[in-house]
């Protein structure tokens, strides 16, 4: 099945679930059989070509869970400078209430 013109019809039929053997009767009844031969040839080598480079694109689960861990990763990070800049606040504050006290 070919995605080509949505919305549009032939025969009856909508060209987003037009397959190859519909495609060839179509075009070989309009501009002949060898001329539709080679259409259909070219239509299926051109959408294999897009459909490889659009999984090319889609992420795999290995690179969702790349992402994850790489997420993980940030966040334990970022809790442990915050721990830190936490104790480093509770100290000076500490600091300066004895300093007022004394």
């Amino acid at each position: 099945m070919y995605s080509l013109f949505p919305g549009y019809l032939i025969n009856g039929k909508n060209l987003m679930t037009v397959t190859t053997i519909d495609l060839f009767n179509i075009l070989k009844g309009k501009i002949g059989e060898r001329e539709a031969k080679t259409l259909v040839e070219f239509v299926e080598i051109h959408v294999e070509k897009k459909f490889e480079e659009r999984m090319n694109e889609i992420a795999s689960k290995e690179d969702i869970l790349l992402v994850k861990k790489d997420l993980f990763q940030v966040k334990a990070d970022m809790i442990k400078w915050m721990f830190i800049f936490w104790v480093g606040q509770v100290s000076v504050t500490v600091g300066l209430i004895l300093l007022v006290i004394k």
